[in-house]
């Protein structure tokens, strides 16, 4: 099969190469699948890079990555099951997690797979996984949204900020979306009640406090995010891209679960789970039409280090796909 590949840590267009290798085998409670489309995200490009450093320590290869294929969102069609395999056929269509989807096949497990929604494209599908999940959870179980809270979502405009905008007006939130002026106008067409130009305006002036905030990008400091928080509200972070190359960006993180005990005010952050339940109730809000992924644009697979470069440049709306 084709796939891009790597044998080094580093950017992009240094060390991603398009190759011919074996397809993956796949174990009992594994399918294999013909790749359609696959979704691109930070996480797939701090692994790539081997940074910050700790990514390395997680178990991804301290001098060479482990697995030379990156990628994780995946959308594509069953061809193979495992043995142990109950819930998915051949030739069922299926997006979720599957490491090293950016080639013609990937493995992935049964329990990280959900049926595609019926009306989205492969394309669509592939932009969901982890950026969604990381939404849904961050907002459910982190923040505890519920109908008439005032959320404020940083990074309104990209992957995981388009769904948490969408996904947070479901809930019956009012939401407040923090981007940059060229790309208002996309967090208004998504159900933003509220857009705030960080170029223009500081949400952190203590003018306006909100319920849940959902930092999907951020550097502000926790003092200017406690200020903009209702007094037993909750902050919960996401991503922030310092480029640090011990911790890049994490340390802020680090020290708001250090502080949240000692606080009236919640902060801190999570691991999201790749789970079959809860792509299935993203399936539900997509196919009522309340939630709707946002491609900003789709790349061949040939082409998926401009894909990549693409995202580390912050110009992106919503997801970035690459197509096989």
């Amino acid at each position: 099969m084709t796939a891009i590949v790597q044998d080094k840590y580093g950017e992009a267009g240094d060390v991603l190469r398009l190759e011919e290798i074996e397809r993956p085998e796949i174990g009992d409670d594994e399918v294999l699948l013909r790749v359609r489309a696959a979704g691109v995200d930070r996480g797939v490009r701090h692994v790539m890079a081997g940074l910050p450093y700790p990514v390395r320590l997680a178990g991804y290869g301290i001098r060479a990555p482990k697995n030379r294929v990156r990628g994780l969102d995946v959308a594509g069609d069953v061809v193979a099951v495992g043995r142990k395999v109950t819930r998915l056929h051949v030739g069922d269509e299926v997006f979720g997690i599957a490491a090293g989807s950016f080639a013609e096949y990937a493995a992935a497990q049964e329990s990280k797979l959900a049926p595609k929604p019926v009306n989205l494209t492969f394309a669509q599908a592939a932009a969901i996984p982890v950026s969604a999940l990381t939404a849904l959870q961050g907002l459910r179980d982190r923040g505890k949204v519920v109908a008439g809270h005032r959320v404020l979502i940083i990074g309104a405009s990209g992957g995981v900020g388009s769904f948490a905008v969408q996904i947070a007006k479901a809930f019956g939130a009012v939401v407040t979306g923090v981007c940059r002026t060229s790309k208002a106008d996309t967090v208004r067409s998504i159900g933003a009640d509220h857009v705030i130009d960080y170029l223009a305006e500081d949400f952190a002036d203590g003018r306006q406090r909100y319920d849940v905030i959902l930092d999907t990008g951020g550097h502000r400091s926790l003092t200017d995010m406690r200020r903009a928080l209702a007094p037993r509200g909750t902050l919960v972070i996401v991503g922030s891209e310092t480029g640090g190359r011990w911790l890049g960006g994490t340390d802020r993180q680090i020290r708001a679960m250090v502080l949240s005990p000692f606080l009236r005010q919640k902060m801190g952050t999570f691991v999201s789970s790749e789970n079959a339940a809860d792509l299935l109730e993203l399936t539900e809000l997509i196919e009522s039409g309340k939630v709707v992924p946002v491609v900003g644009r789709t790349y061949p697979l040939s082409e998926t280090a401009a894909a990549i470069d693409d995202l580390s440049n912050g110009h992106a709306r919503g997801k970035i796909v690459v197509t096989v």
